[in-house]
């Protein structure tokens, strides 16, 4: 029988009402109960009882999958009933009084984790089952999590000597406090910053739709301020910020050259000064890696880091990377000369800038292409985007996805929570949709994040749901969220994500969905979905005028599809530098060295930047990818799932995309193995299952049009 997933939700007693809500163990979370002051003690309370039922586990630990990987998986379930949630507001409504309980009991979870994986008990007990006769009677998924889980403890310092294991602990732990702090500091200092303008001379040029939201903007930051009228698109004032719907957008249509420096040099430098100041953190950090992969025996982070990665070696990253950007740095030359010829041929008689390059480009593009984002935007109004994008879903993987009617717990009126089913009606999965940029509490980018895993709960199935979380523009006014077509492209791949959360067959929780998937190929379906973006039919489906209701006409749509080879080379090599930037500090540079990060990054953008870096470049201070998130030495990732990705989207093209009974199949076959077996196999053996063959780089050279 499968467990609801929002009949449990809604409280059922009124004794149940004074609950802590971060401690009920049925249902959804109850994102709307839950106050900063309910974090320490319910995760205080789940330590109790974790370490409780740890001491009990080690007892008891025994060479079978019933003693030992069954009750450490009911222990995880505790970690995802209350410490998820807290993880998942920090990011999306993030408040002084939320940090600060946050930051308090951090420390004691990131604590009781090693102890878990340090646990000489469970590790003896794990590597007696691995050696003793029962092994072949576990099944591949089973045998996979062991192996899993005792190369997780071997790099949590299991084999360790006590002074040494003491050491790696205290470092782990400073290393969460560091990654949480650098987090902190990007998103204060992105908050900090602010360009007001009054002048409509100075806002020339920029869409209708910047200008609703930089007015938008500048109500939202004066909303305490009981005087003066109300900012209008037309007569401003107009508040622009570093957030990325108003920061890119800003970059590519001012014509004001000198706001534009002012925006991109506050963009590259933030987080770099006062208490905000990154630099130190990034030193420090590093240092650590560095000294925690040598007390676990690796010579450098980055080998320590590829253990858990379906790539083999540093040299094998280094090679893939590398036939990337000999194929990208011709294109990316010829780029910025074509910049710079429209630049001069319209009367600008100076070398391009790096504020420049933004601006002419978008002018290249518009006058080679002949349309504009803003023409486009408002033909992907966000309710027709989702209705063509459940309707592919539904297509390829035999789906159907609804907006729930329930009242659904969440943190913000913007969330909408959607349930997900099966041909035969069988509810398959559910998940949430924070779709829009709120800069004042939440990070930027767009990410999946796991709410509830699918896994057996007292002989019952409990069902997966997922976090699907954007920065999208939002509504102003009257009119509404109306999406770049970069918006669209980002949500269709946090969905193809979430797909892999949601679609999964695998019971086990240590390898449904995402989890034990090697990060290099985790990328693999979300990229894979923004290939349907391309898509004519996938293109008529998600779009038309908000006003109007016309589809996108035809030469739109055409010009749309050229758009994906614009300027390619120098999109390909800016990825690039990030990714041998983020290797090479991880493996050859030396904490304490002659050279600092920053030279680290100069020195690689002489490779992958047609157009020097300024000497103040400070964008690793705000790098949050490597320092506060899970790329660390593995940036590259996005380039070596996308290698897969556009591998597997060439099986559909083979097929032949016009052909829907051929798409239905691949499709189908597609939901059966990557979407199906997540960490239950290799990424290479699901991927050869799926196309019948190893992966080869031409495709995503031949997309890109690099080939």
């Amino acid at each position: 029988m499968e467990e609801s997933l929002v009949s449990e939700h809604v409280s059922k007693s009124n004794s149940e009402s004074s609950e802590n809500p971060l401690l009920v163990d049925c249902g959804l979370p109850r994102f709307d109960r839950i106050e900063p002051e309910d974090i320490v003690p319910a995760v205080r309370q789940l330590l109790r009882d974790a370490n409780e039922r740890l001491s009990r586990i080690e007892q008891a630990a025994s060479p079978s999958w019933e003693t030992t990987i069954a009750p450490l998986e009911e222990l995880d379930r505790l970690f995802e009933r209350t410490w998820r949630p807290v993880k998942h507001l920090f990011g999306v409504k993030n408040s002084d009084a939320l940090r600060q309980a946050y930051e308090t009991v951090l420390p004691d979870v990131v604590q009781f984790g090693l102890r878990v994986r340090q646990s000489r008990a469970i590790y003896q007990a794990l590597r007696k089952m691995r050696e003793g006769d029962g092994w072949g009677q576990l099944d591949a998924t089973r045998r996979r999590i062991v192996e899993k889980r005792l190369l997780a403890a071997e790099l949590s310092g299991v084999g360790l000597k006590s002074s040494e294991r003491e050491r790696f602990t205290a470092i782990e732990q400073e290393l969460s406090q560091l990654s949480t702090e650098f987090a902190n500091h990007v998103l204060d200092a992105t908050k900090a910053f602010e360009l007001v303008l009054t002048d409509p001379a100075d806002v020339e040029g920029l869409p209708e739709s910047l200008r609703r939201l930089a007015a938008d903007s500048y109500n939202a930051a004066r909303r305490s301020e009981t005087s003066g009228a109300q900012a209008t698109p037309e007569q401003g004032p107009w508040r622009f910020t570093l957030e990325a719907p108003s920061y890119g957008p800003f970059m590519k249509h001012c014509r004001r050259r000198e706001l534009r420096e002012r925006m991109y040099r506050a963009f590259i430098t933030r987080a770099t000064s006062g208490e905000l100041n990154n630099e130190p953190l990034i030193d420090r950090i590093l240092q650590l890696r560095h000294e925690k992969a040598r007390l676990l025996g690796y010579a450098t982070f980055a080998e320590l880091s590829l253990t858990t990665k379906m790539a083999d070696s540093v040299a094998a990253v280094e090679s893939m990377l590398e036939q990337l950007r000999k194929a990208s740095w011709p294109a990316a030359q010829q780029d910025l000369q074509a910049f710079q010829q429209l630049a001069t041929q319209q009367g600008f008689d100076q070398p391009l800038a790096h504020w420049d390059v933004p601006f002419w480009a978008e002018r290249l593009r518009e006058e080679q292409l002949e349309y504009t984002d803003e023409q486009l935007r408002p033909y992907f109004p966000l309710e027709r985007v989702l209705e063509g994008l459940f309707e592919l879903a539904g297509k390829l993987f035999g789906i159907r996805i609804e907006q729930t009617d329930d009242t659904v717990p969440v943190w913000h009126p913007d969330v909408r929570f959607f349930r997900v089913f099966d041909q035969s009606d069988a509810e398959l999965a559910g998940f949430y949709l924070d779709p829009y940029s709120r800069p004042e509490n939440k990070r930027g980018g767009a990410w999946m994040d796991e709410c509830i895993s699918r896994r057996r709960v007292g002989g019952r199935l409990q069902l997966p749901v997922a976090h699907l979380v954007c920065n999208a523009t939002p509504p102003v006014g009257e009119v509404p969220a109306l999406l770049s077509f970069r918006e669209v492209e980002t949500l269709f791949h946090e969905f193809g994500h979430g797909l892999q959360h949601m679609l999964t067959t695998v019971d086990e929780p240590d390898a449904a969905g995402i989890s034990g998937i090697e990060w290099d190929a985790v990328e693999l379906p979300s990229q894979f979905m923004e290939n349907w973006c391309y898509h004519r039919p996938t293109i008529r489906a998600i779009s038309s005028h908000y006003q109007t209701g016309e589809p996108l006409p035809d030469d739109l749509l055409e010009k749309l599809r050229a758009s994906r080879t614009f300027a390619a080379g120098t999109q390909m090599l800016r990825q690039l530098l990030f990714a041998l930037t983020d290797l090479h500090l991880h493996h050859s540079y030396q904490p304490g060295g002659p050279e600092t990060p920053f030279d680290v990054m100069r020195r690689i953008s002489e490779r992958t930047a047609v157009l020097p870096l300024l000497p103040e470049d400070r964008f690793l201070c705000a790098f949050q990818h490597i320092f506060a998130g899970g790329y660390a030495a593995g940036y590259y990732s996005y380039k070596w799932a996308e290698v897969l990705s556009a591998d597997a989207f060439a099986a559909f093209e083979e097929a032949g995309l016009e052909d829907e009974h051929a798409v239905v199949e691949v499709g189908r076959r597609f939901r059966g193995t990557v979407l199906a077996l997540g960490g239950s196999r290799h990424p290479l053996d699901v991927f050869r299952a799926f196309r019948g063959r190893n992966p080869d780089p031409t495709a995503l050279l031949r997309q890109y049009g690099l080939a």
